[in-house]
């Protein structure tokens, strides 16, 4: 994260270097060398502390790495009130004030941050509302919005920089168990765990690995999981981990940690990566339920949906309305060796299977075709066309020759489409699987808000402790994210409304219109009346114009003590 001024360029003699890149000079600073054994000299080691300014080549742009290298450097801290907007957007910042007193947020804030628990909230609401995560930003986003620090004090971003370097480990685990302490333990829920990776626009961070990630660009990442409790629909902790540990060993740590946290009660919802057999004994041994989705097309879940097909696919008894699909259960031992049996709750679905076997189709003619183009070459063709393919070669098994189709393993696959498996510990329903299953929805989309609308698709810090900071900010950010996404769906499903304008983001973007004006007299007042999309927006959260009206003058009169 670049910083919003200019410092002098550090005159530390042989130790600063330049690089260009892109159009930008990059200053480089050597903070330590170390002897190569098989070179036999050594290597500096350099940090990027800044970008060259423009317009005078003696002064940069600093990062936090510059903070960090030449810490006696007085940097400005906080910006005038006069800089303030004399129009301030005041609707989704009510809202998320709401909700943040409604979970005790700020007074947890207060407690475990301290003094600067309001800008720690102030970065939470900057997350949400501006979908970004860059703190180079945030005095922009405080300029024209209210703020939660004392005074509403506003501050620069090399503030900002200094306060996620202060953020300790101590504080975000201190809040998870404040957080977790105050959820409900003799209540029965089940936990949807998920996790997801992440990139870092970074140089220096430890949980940085090479790893297996979905867009793999060659980058280092790190892992990012949330456990999320499906029936009360609220985030309960985070986790972060190394980039190269892969989720199904993860899984058995986190169960420690939700026994630490003294759920009893509760199940577990996961996905397929998480399958494993030490797992399951795992969760067996603690007495924890779980629902797993499994693979349709492996050896013992396509063995069951081979002998009970054409039984329940078109059996109106088997329907499950609200899912589109058809369901029966069985009971089977899940692995060699299993000490009981599971519940097998097998799915078929005519629109899944369109589009499987549409894909499938489609991908054995493009492997067809690439054949047919280099028969009679020397290629060799990867392990995915000898399955569905017999390859001929010449005697010296160098030029291909031709390819004839697996016949009975294409048709066994193309059988198999539209069906999928849920296994659950606990005796229940078809319908009562894929209902509890399809509750990892919320879940799903919060990990997609967290990337696509918090703008935490990749972290912009130099440092761990940053890197932290971030994710827990990004955390507390989810947990109002999360409410106010459920509390919208809500009062979509009960007054079967389906307008544009309840989505997480186009209805902050809508209560943003709602603006207070700074007029004559210093005094902050409303703009004008509230519109009727903002009043439908602001039902899902049992408030109305009377509301919106006495917070804004109540929050006017904070503004002129201010």
């Amino acid at each position: 994260m670049y910083l919003d001024f200019l410092v002098e360029i550090p005159d530390v003699k042989g130790k600063i270097t330049r690089r260009e890149k892109g159009g930008t000079t990059y200053i480089n600073y050597e903070y330590g060398r170390v002897y190569d054994p098989g070179k036999q000299y050594n290597t500096p080691l350099r940090a990027t502390i800044g970008k060259q300014d423009g317009t005078d080549a003696a002064k940069m742009r600093p990062n936090q790495n510059f903070l960090r290298y030449f810490p006696d450097v007085e940097l400005p801290q906080e910006k005038g009130l006069a800089q303030r907007s004399s129009c301030l957007k005041v609707g989704s910042f009510l809202i998320i004030r709401k909700i943040i007193a409604g979970y005790c947020l700020d007074a947890m804030m207060d407690r475990i941050i301290g003094a600067d628990g309001g800008l720690f909230l102030d970065l939470a609401a900057y997350t949400i509302i501006c979908e970004n995560n860059a703190g180079q930003y945030y005095p922009d986003f405080a300029y024209n919005h209210p703020l939660f620090t004392k005074a509403m004090r506003m501050y620069s971003d090399s503030k900002v920089s200094d306060f996620l370097q202060s953020i300790t480990a101590d504080q975000s685990v201190a809040f998870l168990n404040e957080w977790n302490e105050k959820r409900n333990h003799r209540e029965r829920i089940y936990i949807s765990y998920d996790s997801t990776n992440k990139n870092c626009q970074a140089g220096d961070i430890e949980m940085l690995e090479y790893g297996k990630p979905k867009d793999d660009n060659g980058e280092r990442i790190f892992n990012y999981a949330i456990a999320y409790d499906a029936d009360n629909r609220e985030p309960l902790f985070y986790e972060e981990y190394p980039g190269s540990i892969v989720d199904v060993s993860q899984l058995q740590y986190m169960l420690e940690k939700v026994k630490a946290y003294g759920y009893r009660k509760v199940g577990f919802i996961l996905d397929r990566g998480y399958f494993s057999k030490p797992n399951i004994q795992f969760m067996d041994s603690c007495g924890y339920d779980f629902i797993i989705m499994v693979k349709g097309m492996g050896k013992l879940v396509s063995a069951l949906i081979t002998e009970r097909q054409g039984t329940f696919e078109k059996d109106r008894s088997c329907s499950i309305w609200g899912y589109h699909v058809y369901g029966t259960t069985v009971r089977h031992q899940l692995y060699e060796g299993d000490t009981c049996d599971r519940y097998f709750h097998l799915f078929h679905s005519i629109s899944k299977e369109h589009a499987e076997r549409d894909s499938l189709e489609a991908r054995i003619e493009r492997m067809s075709a690439l054949l047919k183009k280099n028969e009679g070459k020397e290629v060799s063709f990867s392990k995915a066309y000898s399955e569905y393919f017999d390859l001929y070669y010449n005697e010296g098994g160098k030029k291909f020759l031709f390819a004839k189709e697996k016949a009975d393993v294409i048709g066994r696959e193309i059988s198999l489409c539209g069906y999928f498996a849920i296994v659950t510990s606990a005796k229940m329903t078809a319908r009562e699987a894929i209902g509890l299953y399809k509750s990892r929805d919320a879940s799903e989309k919060l990990f997609r808000g967290d990337k696509s609308y918090l703008g935490n698709k990749s972290l912009r810090v130099y440092s761990d402790e940053s890197a932290s900071a971030k994710i827990f900010i990004e955390f507390v950010a989810l947990i109002i994210r999360s409410k106010i996404y459920t509390s919208l769906k809500d009062e979509m499903v009960e007054n079967d409304k389906k307008a544009n304008y309840m989505t997480v983001p186009a209805a902050l973007k809508e209560l943003d219109k709602i603006e207070m004006v700074r007029q004559f007299d210093g005094v902050y007042r409303l703009d004008h009346a509230v519109t009727a999309t903002q009043k439908a927006i602001l039902e899902a959260f049992d408030v109305d114009e009377t509301y919106i009206r006495s917070k804004a003058r109540t929050l006017g009169e904070e503004m002129a003590h201010s």
